[in-house]
């Protein structure tokens, strides 16, 4: 094959004849960024070679081999000759990423202090350093050194005032309506998840679907164009396959470019309905209170309470609420009302029953937002 030869894709034709959406490049990543447009992705996740520098092979304290990063493609003749193909391939990064795209790089102690230097020397701005803690890690056998038992994700915007896709919201929900913190925990990838052929892992460093899932998840939206310039197995290609995101993978090694199409033509993309995810006020449609009244929502007559049953009212068919005690008014001001407060956000205060208990009346301003937005 030739050094940019396009990979058959394995789903839809491309929407935009300029860039080649849903197709892995097979070839050198930095010659195939190049063949790219500027500023046409909206998101870079790179898994670039660690560099890690074995000297031999690795055994268990049986005697037994462990199946390590041993390629070609991680080997590198100086730590300066590294240097270099990072600066060269993140020059080319940053000239495709749109000017409110991110990128997302992941790495081990070997490689990603260097990697952060070239961001930063190359003016992208660091938004973010995520651990990925593994529940399962690989243990030192030689027992020299501490378990390395998590890597590192580097998170940069194009500039200190870039604008980029950050979906608060959609991380507040998936962790149970807490803030998402900077330190996730996911196994190393295994069991059917990790591809095998003849017994022997396809790709030793292959990522979990999960830390892919949360990424794309949390900084791009459905239609969003997701390149991957180290595609190996295709993890990104088929995570953003099941969230309807475009995809562009380069990838120089015919196993893995052959391995990668198999997989995502299995992947199932997720109905259009369950991509819509919950967004940030900021980003939200504003919806009036008399909106779900009026839309049946909640019927008037109905009575809502506080979470702990301090207070009730009743929905009228203005849309606005009356308390047991006779005080009138808006969702928001009727709260701040009755506890005597400032001001209150009565989309969080006031709750309606359900068989499963109280629950707040933003789920159905939510639920609205679902059923009414193209």
């Amino acid at each position: 094959m030739g050094v940019l030869e396009k990979v058959r894709t394995p789903s839809a034709a491309p929407i935009d004849a300029a860039l080649p959406l849903d197709t892995i490049i097979m070839g050198d990543c930095i010659a195939a960024m190049r063949s790219l447009p500027a500023k046409s992705v909206d998101m870079i996740f790179a898994d670039p070679p660690y560099n890690l520098q074995l000297g031999g092979d690795l055994s268990r304290p049986d005697g037994s081999h462990v199946d390590a990063v041993t390629d070609d493609w991680d080997k590198f003749d100086s730590l300066s000759a590294y240097d270099k193909f990072t600066r060269a391939w993140l020059t080319e990064a940053r000239r495709v990423l749109k000017d409110n795209g991110t990128i997302w790089v992941i790495g081990s102690y070997h490689n990603i202090f260097k990697v952060g230097s070239a961001i930063q020397d190359l003016d992208f701005w660091i938004l973010n350093d995520i651990i990925w803690r593994k529940s399962n890690p690989m243990p030192n056998f030689k027992g020299t050194r501490f378990t390395n038992a998590h890597e590192t994700l580097i998170w940069a915007s194009m500039g200190e005032k870039a604008r980029y896709t950050f979906n608060y919201r959609s991380m507040k929900t998936l962790n149970d309506e807490l803030q998402m913190r900077s330190d996730w925990e996911f196994p190393v990838c295994g069991g059917q998840e990790r591809l095998k052929k003849g017994g022997t892992k396809v790709h030793p460093t292959q990522k979990p679907e999960a830390l892919i899932y949360r990424i794309l998840l949390a900084c791009t939206k459905p239609g969003d164009v997701v390149l991957d310039p180290f595609f190996g197995t295709g993890t990104t290609g088929a995570v953003a396959k099941r969230l309807r995101r475009r995809w562009i993978g380069i990838e120089r090694e015919l196993g893995y470019c052959d391995a990668a199409i198999e997989r995502i033509e299995a992947a199932l993309p997720l109905d259009e309905s369950a991509v819509v995810t919950m967004q940030s006020p900021r980003a939200a449609p504003k919806v009036a209170f008399g909106l779900l009244v009026e839309n049946g929502y909640l019927a008037p007559g109905r009575v809502l309470s506080d979470s702990k049953r301090r207070y009730r009212a009743l929905v009228r068919a203005d849309g606005s609420l009356e308390s047991v005690c006779g005080a009138v008014g808006s969702i928001h001001k009727l709260g701040a009302t009755l506890q005597n407060a400032p001001a209150c956000n009565g989309w969080t205060f006031w709750h309606y029953d359900t068989p499963d208990g109280l629950k707040p009346i933003d789920m159905l301003r939510q639920t609205y937002l679902l059923a009414t937005q193209p």
